[in-house]
């Protein structure tokens, strides 16, 4: 009965046995060797159906630490591979162990339910079966996001989750819309402590904040130019307090969705005009320039970083341009709309987002990849390098690493001073 079995998580020899799928007709290059033994694809893939039905049966388990393992083994599994058949066949049951553990379990299953949730809709992408889910979790999300008295690492899991499925889901303006608010109830909490001054927020709170705050921005980037508008007339003479608070990662979402609503000013009105530009231009530069002894050189290194990119593009409507490659495939990042988009699901997939950009259509019709390519073995062995060339490239590297570093080193080198 009640009794916790023990889970065999989803590990990553698992994601690593072939990462053929259903739905993709090629391999990752990686997974092809020169000498490797021929793999029996089709037993590989009853051999993980067999395990991930393992998993889902667990979620439903007695045990709360039963429940997170499985949940968390399916997270591993959804991410690294695609698995759109066998989850369409399964998409209720799926959804209904997530419900019930976002429900009923204590804050990390909360936030291991709503990591599998948003992974859920990565997989099925937007369609019916996407709305469906989120007909079923989005009221319970919410419920969530805007429950005091639940913990705050299930707010801010919950808070991210609802912003990325209505994201896939999309079609329901009114529910895009609905969602927004409920996002921007949390995060605009932010700008009443900054104007009272006895009200102290917690750290845990900002992070609340910030959380809300990236989602709404990501929904924003998706909604029609009108409504863009409204926001950008009701936020952008608000947000610029959220740079002088205290949490680096508040500072930094503040000035990151600042940059984006004024490239989105700027699409929508040419002539686009800011009041407080010169306020605000010196607040960024601040920012671009901190030398604060009193915070972390990691820290200090971060901001500035960001706050470099963030001053070109509010004072000179620049964006470096930034080159994200998978497998034989380059994807350009030109704009604040593609960056925040694509760290957004970076974020939720971890290593394997490079995966989901080759071959999961949903993240290539996002970002305008077109169809997969489709290659055959030999091609993708053709373009791997030998392992005795990998080992010369590798050696040379090393060794120009090293002179590098050792040059720095040296006390009687004039290196000049580091930030």
């Amino acid at each position: 009965g009640g009794q916790p079995r023990n889970v065999q998580p989803f590990s990553d020899e698992d994601a690593s046995i072939e990462t053929m799928s259903h739905c993709s007709g090629f391999s990752d290059p990686a997974s092809f060797t020169e000498d490797g033994p021929e793999v029996d694809e089709e037993a590989t893939q009853e051999d993980l159906e067999y395990k991930l039905k393992g998993f889902i049966d667990l979620t439903l388990d007695k045990s709360a630490k039963t429940r997170q393992a499985a949940l968390e083994s399916l997270k591993s599994a959804f991410s690294s591979k695609i698995l759109y058949e066998f989850i369409m066949e399964r998409r209720m049951t799926l959804t209904d162990s997530i419900e019930r553990c976002i429900k009923k379990g204590k804050s990390d299953e909360q936030c291991a339910a709503a990591g599998l949730a948003c992974l859920l809709c990565v997989q099925m992408g937007s369609g019916i079966e996407s709305e469906e889910i989120f007909k079923t979790l989005g009221p319970v999300l919410k419920k969530i996001v805007c429950d005091g008295t639940a913990s705050i690492q299930a707010r801010q899991a919950c808070a991210t989750c609802l912003g990325i499925c209505c994201f896939i889901v999309t079609d329901d303006i009114t529910e895009l819309y609905s969602t927004m608010e409920c996002l921007e109830n949390i995060f605009t909490k932010a700008y009443q402590r900054d104007r009272d001054s006895n009200g102290v927020s917690s750290t845990h709170n900002t992070l609340l904040h910030v959380s809300a705050l990236l989602a709404w921005t990501l929904l924003l980037t998706i909604c029609p130019m009108n409504e863009v508008k409204k926001k950008i007339e009701m936020h952008l003479h608000k947000l610029p307090s959220l740079l002088s608070c205290d949490d680096l990662n508040m500072r930094i979402a503040a000035g990151e969705t600042l940059a984006l609503l004024f490239e989105l000013a700027r699409e929508t009105d040419a002539d686009f005009f800011y009041e407080d530009m010169d306020l605000l231009t010196e607040k960024l530069r601040a920012l671009a320039t901190d030398g604060n002894k009193h915070r972390a050189k990691v820290d200090k290194r971060k901001q500035r970083s960001v706050f470099r990119d963030v001053l070109r593009a509010v004072e000179e409507r620049d964006f470096p341009t930034e080159m994200v490659k998978f497998g034989p495939e380059r994807m350009y990042i030109d704009c604040w709309v593609k960056k925040q988009t694509y760290e957004t699901f970076k974020e939720i997939l971890g290593s394997g987002m490079q995966y989901h950009l080759q071959s999961n259509d949903f993240l290539r019709n996002v970002f305008e990849l077109g169809p997969p390519v489709m290659l055959d073995a030999a091609t993708l062995k053709t373009m791997k390098i030998s392992r005795f060339e990998r080992h010369l490239y590798n050696s040379a590297a090393f060794k120009a690493r090293t002179k590098a570093r050792s040059k720095c080193r040296d006390k009687r080198a004039d290196v000049g001073e580091f930030f």
